[in-house]
């Protein structure tokens, strides 16, 4: 994996909690970052996914699909929560 530098000029205030969250968590604040970035690019990446299938999603279809399964109850565990 070939690696790149990139000079990140970030406020005071989020570089300290930043500092904070990777000592919490016992990495660097390099790793850290590094993870943050790729958690976000991943949950956009993620959104481009279903943005797209949405696209393609037939609601008559799904539900008709709900239809035929019936008004079968939940099983033991599915139920919602009554709050």
């Amino acid at each position: 994996m070939s690696k790149s530098n990139y000079p990140l000029k970030a406020p005071e205030s989020i570089l300290a909690a930043a500092r904070r969250a990777a000592a919490r968590d016992g990495v660097s604040l390099n790793q850290f970052i590094n993870t943050a970035l790729a958690e976000k690019v991943a949950a956009l990446e993620a959104e481009e996914v279903f943005t797209r299938r949405a696209a393609h999603a037939d609601k008559a279809r799904f539900l008709d699909a709900l239809h035929r399964i019936g008004p079968e109850p939940p099983r033991p565990g599915d139920e919602l929560p009554r709050d």
